[in-house]
């Protein structure tokens, strides 16, 4: 069955730099697009960052676009994010995603940003 496990969240301060890991199994991992969202305390998850299945084409939100970077591996079946200059806006849970058929979302990692 498809399985995502994020990592590398953390308490990190205002303008800090964490990277974010996605281990993805039980499917053919290079051939699907993936995909980071969050969900910060009261607020609709949204999508962060995509990248295709050869990684030829990435997208971001706009509130990211220029501090975070999405990557793959899919001799790993990994997905990273690294994120920079981050703010306290950034602070939320962070799920990994990817669409085949349906959704499907790993648990999360939390990310803090706070001084």
């Amino acid at each position: 069955q498809v399985q995502l496990s994020e990592s590398g969240g953390g308490l990190v301060q205002p303008g800090g730099s964490l990277r974010l890991s996605c281990a993805a199994s039980g499917f053919a991992f290079s051939v699907y697009t993936m995909n980071w969202y969050r969900q910060a305390p009261g607020k609709e998850r949204e999508l962060v960052a995509s990248i295709t299945n050869a990684g030829g084409s990435t997208n971001y939100a706009d509130s990211v676009k220029g501090r975070f970077t999405i990557s793959r591996d899919n001799a790993r079946n990994t997905v990273h994010l690294q994120m920079s200059s981050l703010k306290p806006e950034d602070t939320a849970v962070y799920y990994c995603n990817t669409y085949r058929g349906r959704a499907y979302w790993g648990k999360g990692t939390l990310v803090t940003v706070s001084s």
